[in-house]
């Protein structure tokens, strides 16, 4: 592989399958991860009879701690340098939090938060080592406010912006950048996942080909945070949370979540 390497973690579907095409139709080669190896391998097959590019299959169950060092130790052995990584692997689940599967939500939190912090980790130090390299990590405009009856996907995602911020001024003086992409809710597989199709907040989704190109477009530049795939009226919603009394904002965003 001697083009821009991206590694895409989530990759078969959604916003993670658009990174994928977007990359590949730059000319970029691609290390695409997930559990489902045949969604993969279709891509795989897609996008390098389209495009020319050299396409890695890894396929991990991102939820076991071994997972990301398996990873890391794989890609070193074959001497491929990663220039972009984008962690994108998440999932969510609604509930309350008394009440859902204890098990569930954390590996929630070991795929949100743990893999994303660990493969970040990892490849930091040869993009410091090199002076060169991009990560893309994806938040969510769940990051900006608490989420009763999807406590623990609220929170990893505010992690995850906190996290990138953070490390992308530590990285100020080099060549190196960390973007968050905070996500509305997209046409993806997370809806049905989460148990959130039913609700007022996916009542409205976006094009994940468009959330992703505002996210590479953001990631290309250097940006700190983007914003995507949010309608009009969905815009002004957020911008008025921030200045409700918290208690409100809770109502709110709590009535959001319920079934309609």
């Amino acid at each position: 592989m001697n083009k821009k390497v991206a590694l895409i973690t989530g990759a078969s579907s959604g916003i993670g399958r658009e990174f994928a095409r977007i990359h590949a139709a730059n000319g970029g080669d691609l290390i695409i991860i997930e559990r489902r190896k045949e969604k993969l391998n279709e891509l795989k097959e897609e996008l390098e009879k389209k495009y020319n590019v050299n396409i890695k299959v890894i396929a991990k169950d991102l939820t076991l701690p071994e997972s990301p060092m398996e990873i890391y130790n794989e890609i070193k052995e074959e001497g491929i340098n990663v220039d972009y990584l984008i962690n994108n692997a998440g999932f969510g689940g609604r509930g309350y939090f008394y009440e859902r599967p204890m098990e569930l939500d954390l590996q929630m939190i070991q795929v949100n938060i743990v893999t994303l912090t660990t493969l970040t980790r990892l490849f930091l130090p040869d993009f410091v080592k090199r002076n060169s390299g991009k990560i893309l990590n994806v938040s969510s405009t769940a990051a900006l406010m608490p989420g009763p009856l999807q406590a623990v996907y609220y929170a990893t995602k505010a992690y995850v912006l906190s996290f990138s911020n953070a490390i992308a001024q530590e990285l100020k003086d080099t060549n190196i950048t960390v973007t968050a992409l905070l996500p509305g809710a997209t046409e993806t597989e997370f809806a049905k996942t989460s148990d959130m199709s039913k609700t007022a907040v996916f009542k409205k989704t976006a094009n994940p080909y468009e959330v992703a190109k505002e996210g590479c477009d953001a990631m290309i530049k250097g940006k700190l945070d983007v914003v995507a795939g949010l309608t009009s009226s969905q815009k002004v919603t957020m911008s008025m949370l921030k200045f409700m009394p918290k208690k409100l904002m809770l109502k709110q965003v709590y009535q959001m979540q319920q079934e309609k």
